[in-house]
């Protein structure tokens, strides 16, 4: 795994637990809020924290903010603060800026200022979840962009049998891309493989042929 380098700007609850996650998994963070407190509580589990202001150009070229790999903007409550620093760390060349939004007017705007990625944690988790109990059978699901996702399906008895008699691209214009049975993983699997009952099946698509495929699942 190649080691990445990330800046968190802001450490409230999303940018501490992207932050420490991050960590976790062998990146090196380094994490800047212009409180004390936050600080504090995060600087034990990232690789460096620093109280500085973020939206000051000068502070972020201070602190190297060009050399790191991604830079995600955490300041999802202050429009300004965010925006203020996605400006800032376009200025200093990073080379990619993912921002935290709260509403749609906001990604758009950040989006206009520098910002490479916008995400709205809180709407798309609401969305996830809406999908998932609207369709018990949709273990996960995320989005590629606007046009294109990946599901995680339970098969039931309608995804029953061999792939190639089952024949997903044809009917839903989707593909299976693995299979976990019972924590035992099938990569792009042939199309004699045989799905069983209790299977869960990884799908990508078109999200227009995902949400046939929803739909034939739930009817």
């Amino acid at each position: 795994m190649k080691v990445q380098q990330f800046m968190v700007i802001g450490a409230g609850r999303f940018g501490s637990a992207l932050a420490t996650t991050l960590y976790e998994l062998g990146h090196e963070v380094v994490v800047i809020d212009a409180r004390e407190s936050a600080v504090t509580s995060i600087m034990d589990h990232v690789t460096h924290a620093v109280v500085a202001d973020a939206t000051n150009e000068g502070v972020l070229s201070k602190l190297g903010v060009g050399n790191f790999d991604t830079v995600i903007v955490a300041i999802g409550s202050n429009l300004e603060a965010n925006i203020l620093a996605t400006v800032a760390a376009k200025a200093s060349g990073v080379k990619r800026i993912i921002c935290k939004a709260t509403t749609e007017l906001a990604a758009r705007v950040l989006e206009r200022v520098g910002a490479d990625e916008v995400v709205r944690p809180e709407h798309d988790m609401g969305k996830r979840l809406g999908q998932q109990l609207a369709s018990p059978s949709i273990v996960d699901a995320f989005n590629l962009g606007e046009v294109h996702g990946v599901v995680e399906v339970e098969a039931g008895k309608r995804l029953v049998g061999r792939l190639d008699e089952l024949r997903l691209p044809n009917r839903f214009g989707v593909s299976v891309i693995a299979v976990n049975r019972g924590g035992e993983v099938s990569i792009s699997p042939s199309a004699t493989y045989e799905l069983r009952e209790g299977d869960r099946l990884v799908v990508i698509g078109g999200n227009a042929a995902i949400d046939k495929l929803r739909r034939y699942l739930v009817s």
